[in-house]
């Protein structure tokens, strides 16, 4: 086996753990909480349509590296699987109907891991950098967070009127 086909198959295995991982959280949590999305048939077929949709931009962004064009060189495998998502979604209501029925917030779960492990793996390099970066860090989380709590008073607020 070539190493193209080989890295496409690796990507491939990652993606359906991905898959897998999402399917796994929408059952536990249609398991804690009967309100939530239940697994069903679509929702297998709508996880089968992200996996499609991650392949293709995968793809297309390998087949883009090519180009004499740096900014299409350089744009990130996600701008292509977006591209591909909205593309296809706009063609086919089958692909959005598909994908509504996988829950949103089973889908952040296991990807919010997976940054979380690939920030762990760089702190070697975070420690490298400049230490006003942790400065920014820190404005960039309280504003974040005064913010978020800004507007969740405003919500309240609009609520009770």
């Amino acid at each position: 086996m070539n190493s193209k086909r080989r890295k496409y198959l690796k990507y491939a295995l990652i993606l359906l753990l991905s898959v897998g991982l999402i399917l796994f959280t929408q059952e536990i949590k249609f398991l804690k909480d009967a309100h939530s999305t239940p697994v069903t048939w679509m929702t297998v077929v709508g996880l089968g349509v992200l996996w499609l949709f991650s392949f293709i931009g995968i793809i297309i962004s390998d087949l883009m590296q090519r180009s004499s064009v740096k900014i299409i060189r350089d744009f990130p495998i996600l701008g292509w699987v977006s591209i591909t998502s909205l593309v296809l979604c706009l063609i086919s209501d089958f692909f959005v109907r598909a994908i509504q029925a996988v829950d949103f917030l089973s889908i952040t779960t296991p990807i919010l891991t997976f940054a979380g492990i690939s920030v762990a793996n760089r702190l070697v390099d975070l420690r490298k950098t400049s230490w006003k970066v942790a400065i920014v860090a820190a404005f960039v989380f309280t504003g974040t967070y005064v913010g978020s709590a800004v507007l969740a008073q405003l919500g309240l607020y609009l609520a009770e009127k």
